[in-house]
């Protein structure tokens, strides 16, 4: 059985994920990675943030994918699909993942500041008058993840202070 043809875990797509946010760190970006995967389990877009290197600001982990996606499949609607992220998305996010589609969103990190899944808004609850319930299950691989950003933030503080004094 080839790799696209077979179920992973949970965990294996979300360290997929963990992988993207990698490749943004490396490239100084906040390093938050994200997949997207087809119903048959095969990821079909992988993306971390550009929003520093390409100087724009919705360039998110989880628009790039949904953008990749979409170009993938050749239509809008992701409605077979999932999302691994590795942090709760913020509001624009959430609204793209509502607008897409996106049957679940899993994540790993939860974001206190801004996080618009469960931490401080809920945009995915169909009260709020969307066509599409998006699902979602936080917390996967949240160790990894959570560590991965506060690494990078330590990073940042330590280069800030060094360039002050």
């Amino acid at each position: 059985m080839t790799e696209n043809n077979k179920k992973h875990t949970h965990e294996y797509y979300m360290k997929q994920a963990v992988k993207q946010a990698l490749k943004g760190y490396e490239a100084k970006e906040c390093p938050i990675g994200c997949v997207i995967v087809d119903n048959s389990g095969r990821i079909i877009s992988r993306a971390y943030n550009k929003k520093l290197t390409r100087n724009n600001p919705i360039l998110h982990a989880e628009i790039v994918a949904i953008d990749k996606a979409c170009k993938k499949i050749g239509d809008w609607r992701l409605n077979d699909c999932d999302m691994y992220v590795t942090l709760e998305p913020c509001t624009m996010c959430a609204g793209a993942i509502v607008q897409a589609r996106i049957r679940k969103v899993y994540f790993g990190a939860y974001e206190p500041k801004s996080g618009a899944v469960c931490s401080c808004n809920d945009i995915f609850n169909v009260e709020h008058g969307h066509n599409h319930s998006v699902e979602f299950e936080g917390g996967l691989l949240e160790e990894e993840c959570s560590e991965i950003m506060k690494r990078f933030f330590k990073e940042i503080r330590i280069r800030d202070q060094r360039s002050t004094n």
